[in-house]
């Protein structure tokens, strides 16, 4: 559905004119006129109003009874009164019956000082109250989730959360049980609430019912500090407001951009915040001495380094990842080429540079909103919930509100496959021949083969075809949007030439509201490749000098021994390369591997010689760039941790010693350097990025800046021939959104730590003899890993998909294509986990479970300051994917 044309329309609202869109809803125009209507359940974000407060009412002129403004729209000449003493009286009646049986516990309450609740009982109230019968009590407070705690006898029944679980993430969990006043919030099976998306509840309820268990009784609203900045936990670089306090940061909510999140977080943006202040976290420079990292002072820590890289000269090479922002990796390419005189510098990812480089042209380039109002969008070869979490509440949110026709084409089966008109399945190791199918399939050409070499059913693909052609209809597609992993790039080098067929194809290059958009790897993966940190390419995928090397040919050359030391900034080969083994001996055989972290993950604690601390998103100076080309400013909220310097000061430092003067005395001053160096950055600076950032590819300059990309040829001869699972299994890999040392550290999420699980189809299972919960070992020899069986209905028949970027048993260890799965033992694992008990006992407020009915007493069962531990029930979704808990 396209974004719908704007019509101004003027209404009189208390004897003043007001213009606003026809059809807003009045509450929100009433705004325009500077008129405040009180709502509780009334929340533009969770869609159509249900107007079940009444708290909103106001006299319409023609209309005898009072109407609720929330979900009345407004009209061309519309006169309104909420001054009245009809709509005072009926406001202050809704108030006193809300506060029959609200609890006294402002003072002890973590909404107390920010509580909607108190705002309209003193704005809109009476003052006093007729009822003197004693309050209704209930046990409280409950564990609605490890995360989450609800005190039932607060809860005013405005309905948001439920709406959040029904009609948002889809969840489906959260319910009104029983009727009339009687009705309580609860999970439809009386389990935790566990969801990748949970936490949006407790920002939604308007009064104290819902709270953050890790920030419960942790502050109040007139001791704390609030900074704004940007989330690099994943690459949708979520827009968050932090809660500071004594330099801590207590609570991340958020803070909405439209064009960026939407106004949602997902559960690890919301409490990975605790990884922050983590014992786990390098606040000291480091240095391996005696074969064990020891910190050490920062003068002894740089000139170890400066001394060892200045040494080797050209044979050090570097990778750059995470959440690095663009400065840092602009100073690095900086470091590295003139400062070390190397090529070899490239993006942890490892993707080829030509393709990202055509790919990211600006006439190609489809925004976030895109996803909500395309006619048809093509989620091809990404997990968004996993990947780019904030994409998936979008999806789902054109798909109902909008009707966008939804497609999916993936080797792994998606939660997004419900709200799909066509879900399209292709092996693992398919990717390049399943995009060149689609290609010929748009085209006319041969389907078929490459149909047959992607494993994936050629009817199928041209289902997809046609639906990306008619979006369901008769009539053309309109404007599409095809979201991609960018893994896909690394299937093959036919892999964009395809893509940019698929979009010339679609009618998209040019075309407002269509397009591609890219879901990278890492964090900031597009604004480490735009700043330089790209094989082959400078600063705006401009060329750089001769002997480039890409991350795997850095990890060729290491163990070949013609590179001699590597840096690696924000990233551990180890757990983020898909060849760990290769990249384990080639850290063995570096003499020298300088790392930028922060946190000791497993290849920087066993390879790193130097360790230097690095900046978390609370505490970093700098910018990113989202993947739709906005580039978004990062500001520090609190002082950094220990002895953490700023990178750009760490990489100024060390250039320095290796004799590399790269002018930075502030980040200000490595934004202007990087902006100057970048073409189509041309005129961004930090105050025009302000608090929403810019994106470059809708600016005059960006665009005509942009460096010709070069013609892709599309490779010639036979697609390779897909393994055929001859008594072992295709191996595919995902990445949870919970696999980072941030989940892992953070006491909080801990229980969402994942195990290793094999997802195999239940034909398989049986065919090998197993057993849903049984415990196998994938792979054979020393590339093996041990792995809990979890049946999927749903999964392909022939594959299997295990998990890497865990700390434990990662799939990044394993050999493919082909994989053994056999049985270690006969017993079965229990479904349930002992995980969720130990993260609510770790709780500093302890509280009872949600597992019964709420029965209301005379007096408070339990108080808010001597509630008894009760840990919380197992969850059943521990090590599952963000699909299965769903």
């Amino acid at each position: 559905m396209p974004r719908p044309e704007p019509k101004t329309i003027t209404f009189s609202i208390d004897g003043r004119e007001v213009q606003a869109d026809e059809n807003m809803m009045l509450v929100d125009a009433a705004k325009l006129g500077d008129v405040e209507i009180p709502v509780f359940c009334y929340e533009p974000k969770l869609g159509a109003p249900v107007g079940a407060c009444r708290m909103c009412l106001v006299e319409i002129e023609g209309i005898p009874k009072l109407q609720t403004a929330c979900s009345t729209p407004v009209k061309d000449g519309m006169v309104v009164q909420t001054q009245t003493q009809r709509v005072k009286t009926a406001q202050e009646a809704v108030v006193e019956f809300l506060l029959v049986n609200h609890p006294l516990d402002c003072p002890v309450c973590d909404k107390g000082g920010e509580c909607p609740l108190q705002d309209i009982s003193f704005g809109w109230g009476g003052g006093k109250s007729r009822f003197v019968e004693p309050k209704r009590h209930f046990e409280k407070p409950l564990a609605l989730s490890p995360l989450i705690a609800i005190d039932r006898e607060r809860c005013i029944l405005c309905y948001r959360c439920v709406r959040f679980s029904q009609e948002i993430s889809e969840d489906y969990q959260l319910v009104l049980h029983e009727r009339g006043a009687a009705t309580y919030v609860g999970t439809f099976d009386a389990h935790p609430y566990v969801a990748p998306f949970s936490g949006n509840i407790i920002e939604l309820c308007p009064v104290g019912a819902l709270t953050s268990r890790p920030y419960r009784f942790r502050a109040r609203p007139w001791d704390i500090e609030g900074g704004g900045t940007v989330c690099t936990l994943c690459p949708g670089q979520c827009n968050v407001h932090l809660t500071v306090r004594d330099e801590r940061v207590l609570r991340a909510l958020s803070r909405e951009n439209d064009g960026v999140d939407d106004g949602w977080l997902c559960d690890k943006g919301r409490f990975a915040y605790q990884a922050i202040h983590a014992d786990e976290r390098v606040t000291a420079p480091m240095v391996r001495d005696g074969g064990v990292l020891r910190e050490v002072p920062w003068e002894r820590a740089l000139e170890e380094a400066a001394k060892a890289l200045g040494r080797m000269g050209g044979k050090v090479g570097a990778l750059v990842g995470g959440d690095s922002s663009n400065e840092e990796a602009f100073l690095v390419q900086r470091l590295v080429r003139e400062g070390l005189r190397s090529q070899a510098v490239d993006g942890a990812a490892g993707l080829p540079a030509d393709a990202l480089h055509a790919l990211a042209r600006p006439d190609l380039q489809a925004t976030v909103p895109d996803l909500e109002f395309a006619h048809t969008v093509l989620v091809l070869g990404t997990e968004p919930v996993d990947d780019m979490a904030a994409l998936d509440l979008r999806i789902r949110k054109g798909v109902r509100r909008n009707r966008v026709t939804l497609a999916v084409a993936t080797p792994r089966p998606s939660s997004l496959d419900p709200n799909a008109a066509l879900s399209v399945r292709y092996a693992p190791g398919g990717e390049a021949a399943f995009v060149t199918a689609l290609s010929a399939a748009l085209f006319g050409g041969e389907v078929d083969g490459p149909a047959r070499a992607a494993g994936a059913d050629a009817d199928a693909v041209r289902s997809l075809a046609e639906l990306l052609r008619t979006g369901g209809a008769e009539n053309s597609a309109g404007d599409v949007v095809v979201l991609y992993g960018q893994r896909l790039l690394a299937a093959g080098p036919g892999v964009a030439p395809a893509l940019l067929k698929i979009a010339g194809g679609l009618n998209v290059v040019g075309r407002d509201g269509a397009g591609l958009l890219a879901v990278p790897q890492d964090a900031n993966g597009r604004g480490i490749a735009e700043a330089g940190a790209l094989a082959g390419r400078g600063p705006g995928y401009t060329p750089a000098g001769d002997g480039a090397l890409d991350a795997a040919g850095i990890a060729q050359a290491l163990r070949d021994g013609d590179l001699t030391a590597v840096l690696l900034v924000g990233t551990d080969p180890l757990r983020d390369a898909d060849d760990a083994a290769g990249w384990d001996q080639a850290l063995e055989k570096a003499s020298m591997v300088v790392a930028h972290a922060k946190y000791l993950t497993a290849g920087i604690a066993e390879h790193a010689n130097v360790v230097f601390p690095a900046e978390s998103y609370a505490e970093k100076e700098g910018t990113v760039t989202h993947p739709d080309g906005r580039i978004q400013r990062l500001r520090p909220a609190i002082g950094r941790q220990g002895q953490i310097r700023p990178g750009w000061q760490v990489l100024d430092d060390l250039a320095g010693r290796v004799g590399l003067d790269l002018g930075v005395l502030t980040g200000a001053m490595a934004t202007t350097q990087l902006v100057e160096a970048v073409p189509f950055y041309a005129g961004v600076t930090l105050d025009a990025l302000g608090g929403t950032g810019l994106r470059w590819p809708a600016t005059d300059p960006g665009v005509q800046a942009f460096p010709e990309p070069p013609e892709l040829a599309a490779p010639t001869g036979d697609l390779p021939t897909l393994a055929s699972p001859n008594g072992r299994l295709r191996l595919g890999t995902y990445r949870s959104i919970w696999a980072s040392p941030e989940v892992e550290v953070s006491p909080a999420l801990k229980f969402l730590t994942p195990k290793q699980q094999v997802e195999i189809s239940p034909a398989d299972a049986e065919h090998l003899g197993l057993r849903h919960g049984q415990r196998v070992t994938v792979g054979e020899g020393r590339a093996q890993v041990a792995a809990t069986v979890h049946l999927r209905g749903t999964a392909p028949q022939g594959s299997i998909f295990l998990q890497t970027g865990i700390a434990d048993g990662s799939a990044n260890l394993l050999e493919g294509p082909l994989v053994p799965v056999e049985a270690r033992e006969l017993a079965v694992v229990g479904a349930p986990a002992d995980e969720a008990v130990a993260a609510a006992d770790a709780q500093p407020d302890p509280v009872a479970p949600v597992q019964q009915a709420p029965e209301a007493t005379d007096a408070h069962e339990t108080s808010e300051t001597d509630a008894t531990p009760e840990g919380t029930e197992p969850s059943p979704t521990e090590g599952a994917g963000p699909e299965d808990q769903a």
